[in-house]
């Protein structure tokens, strides 16, 4: 049994200073259960007790290469020598937006800020400013940051079908209300629903923005089909297609998302695997479009293109243009794949997988949802409970079942076999445990 008592007691100490002791309100996983990391290397972590785990979590998708990469920090540290930031422009602002448009059809233009938040809330800004219309819709299930104008939500899970439209909620307090009017949503893998709201609304609704593959709903993902008649639809409604690939761009294939899908963004955003966990974000898109920054639209930072982590994006984008790296990537999560796969199906226990192998989701059922909808009415419960387990034998997954596995091309043979393993022993630990508890449930007999 693995001792978090350091970690509890920097935790009583730190929620003196910071709200839930933490920095983020989704690295707070309870009083006794939040951990505080102390380093972490190559596709692996150690927490402040010395814990060691296997990290399949990469800090929501930024290491792709693995923590603390050599190749990767050495060019950090050039950049530091040139100085850091300086309310001016470098030259490598233009080398490396110019690697983004080569490995990215849609990125014609480029501009830089610092975390995926900022990106879309600037995508968005740029999209009213050309469409002339305010509103925009997303996919119910969606995340695209922490800003006012994407933090509402379906209320699915309590809702009737043909009991009229779920409501619109916000995500937490503080969201203005008066942005409610702004927001509208559709269920992925529903062309006809998109079609039927910009009938109705496309006269005041100027973007759309997806995440083709869900990177906060378990990489669940969207049919070809469904992305080309999105593509049709938005051209025929002068909507904007902005596709948020935070999570996916450089990480599911050297062009995002839209390789894999063949399709082509107006806009789009990058963050998270851009500089290998330095930060660093992207709006991109249309010339035609982005040439309204500066020309209207406002858009900048005071630590945007940061010397640092340009030179650290320089080289994170190198390499996975120029190497194996993602194809090696790839094979490594379809090798897990099918490991985990035969564990689960030596116990009987229905499984698949979502999104791509670099992110992938686990589900405990026959064949993945097809959209929000279908997941917050699946089961989970077995997910939930492993998740623990995991962590006690130091395999690192988010705990919420919404959240895919990422990988890293530091995840190696080694990995590979002690986490099957350790999957393995989990499971069966995880069984007995869920059994008895939904007996008590149930009222029913609880055996021993």
């Amino acid at each position: 049994m693995r001792s978090l008592s350091r970690s509890n007691a920097h935790f009583k100490k730190a929620k003196a200073k910071l709200p839930l002791g933490v920095s983020s309100n989704f690295r707070y996983w309870g009083d006794d259960k939040t951990i505080y990391v102390e380093r972490g290397k190559g596709g692996r972590v150690w927490d402040i007790d010395g814990n060691e785990y296997i990290d399949y979590r990469l800090a929501y998708g930024p290491v792709i290469l693995g923590y603390g990469d050599d190749r990767v920090d050495e060019a950090a540290r050039k950049g530091m020598n040139v100085g850091g930031v300086f309310a001016l422009s470098t030259e490598l602002e233009f080398d490396v937006a110019s690697r983004i448009s080569k490995m990215v059809p849609a990125a014609e233009l480029v501009r830089f800020s610092n975390s995926g938040t900022e990106a879309v809330m600037a995508a968005l800004r740029v999209a009213r400013a050309f469409t002339g219309k305010d509103g925009h819709v997303v996919m119910e299930g969606g995340y695209h940051g922490i800003f006012s104008e994407v933090m509402w939500y379906t209320e699915v899970e309590d809702w009737v079908p043909g009991q009229g439209a779920p409501e619109v909620m916000p995500f937490g307090e503080g969201v203005p209300a008066v942005l409610k009017r702004l927001f509208h949503t559709v269920s992925m893998n529903d062309a006809n629903a998109l079609e039927d709201l910009l009938k109705e609304k496309h006269n005041e609704i100027g973007a759309f923005l997806i995440e083709p593959i869900m990177g906060n709903c378990c990489g669940i993902k969207a049919d070809t089909q469904y992305m080309q008649d999105v593509r049709e639809i938005c051209d025929r409604y002068d909507v904007l297609l902005i596709i948020d690939e935070v999570k996916t761009g450089f990480r599911v294939a050297k062009g995002g998302v839209q390789e894999l899908y063949g399709i082509k963004a107006d806009l789009c955003t990058f963050a998270k695997a851009i500089g290998n966990g330095y930060p660093l974000s992207v709006v991109a898109g249309r010339e035609d479009i982005m040439r309204h920054i500066g020309d209207g639209v406002v858009h900048g930072g005071t630590f945007t293109a940061h010397s640092v982590s340009l030179a650290a994006a320089a080289k994170t984008l190198e390499i996975l243009d120029e190497t194996t790296a993602l194809a090696d990537i790839e094979s490594y999560g379809l090798k897990l794949q099918a490991g985990l796969s035969a564990i689960l199906e030596r116990r009987s226990i229905a499984h698949c997988f979502s999104g791509h192998p670099a992110l992938m989701g686990l589900f405990f059922a026959d064949k993945p949802p097809s959209n929000y909808r279908e997941w917050i009415h699946s089961d989970y419960a077995f997910y939930d409970a492993l998740a623990p387990e995991l962590h006690e034998l130091g395999i690192l997954v988010e705990p919420d079942s919404r959240e895919p596995w990422f990988l890293c091309e530091s995840h190696n043979v080694e990995c590979l076999d002690e986490t099957l393993d350790k999957f393995e022993r989990a499971v069966d630990i995880t069984l007995p445990k869920l059994e008895q508890s939904q007996a008590v449930a149930a009222g029913g007999p609880i055996h021993q």
